[in-house]
């Protein structure tokens, strides 16, 4: 289980997260939902240790995960897709995905892995020499989120996966998140589309400048007043 304990994160004097407490039971789909500026990203962004924390705890079975290098949060199973998809535009898809392997020696494993995330997306298959960059919206999340399974996570963290997707796009998008978590990868969510995301998650928080100010179930928050109004696009009666 991923637990983050009292973390509180500063971003030039101004204090992004306060207090945060949060739990990603293993096998389950956690969304975290809020406003732009609420502190979403940043709370992922110290769980992959890519921001430092000023104080609390953030553990993973365990272990503790703040102070340690990206990498050996990487070889503990936490991994991140980031938010804009982030490929690296001028090498192909398959070189994109075996990045994503970089830290494994696992040849034979590798290459297994490379034919999953082919069955997950077959798309990626069809471009596998084309440059990444050439790639529409859609296929390139597709292929952040192959790169992001090829690094063999247990958590796999995703940043606002479906921003600037057609409709028809993030229904599938949604569906892979689905299908990842079936084969036993724990998801955490932060998710724009607030519907969709409380939709398919078990757990749900919300938070609001730094703070959770709820949390419970995905289907429990739907039809919360509060969430509908402020996140749902829906007005109380």
């Amino acid at each position: 289980m991923l637990k983050i304990k009292d973390l509180h994160v500063s971003y030039g004097g101004i204090r992004a997260l306060r207090g945060v407490d949060l739990e990603v039971p293993d096998g389950k789909i956690v969304t975290l939902i809020g406003a732009n500026g609420a502190g979403k990203s940043t709370l992922l962004r110290t769980i992959s240790g890519l921001v430092k924390a000023d104080s609390g705890s953030i553990t993973y079975n365990d272990e503790e995960l703040l102070g340690k290098p990206i990498n050996k949060i990487l070889e503990l199973g936490v991994a991140q897709v980031p938010e804009g998809r982030r490929v690296f535009a001028d090498m192909t898809v398959l070189e994109n995905l075996k990045i994503g392997a970089y830290l494994r020696k696992d040849k034979a494993g590798v290459e297994k892995d490379i034919q999953w995330v082919y069955h997950l997306f077959p798309r990626l298959e069809e471009r596998s020499w084309q440059m990444a960059g050439t790639l529409s919206g859609g296929e390139q999340q597709m292929l952040a989120v192959g790169r992001a399974l090829m690094s063999r996570p247990k958590v796999l963290m995703m940043d606002e996966p479906s921003l600037g997707l057609a409709p028809i796009v993030v229904q599938e998008i949604f569906e892979i998140i689905r299908t990842i978590n079936k084969e036993g990868v724990t998801v955490l969510l932060i998710e724009q589309n607030a519907n969709m995301a409380l939709k398919t998650a078990d757990l749900a928080y919300v938070l609001e400048t730094g703070v959770i100010t709820k949390t419970g179930t995905g289907a429990e928050l739907l039809v919360d007043e509060s969430i509908k109004e402020a996140y749902l696009g829906k007005k109380k009666k």
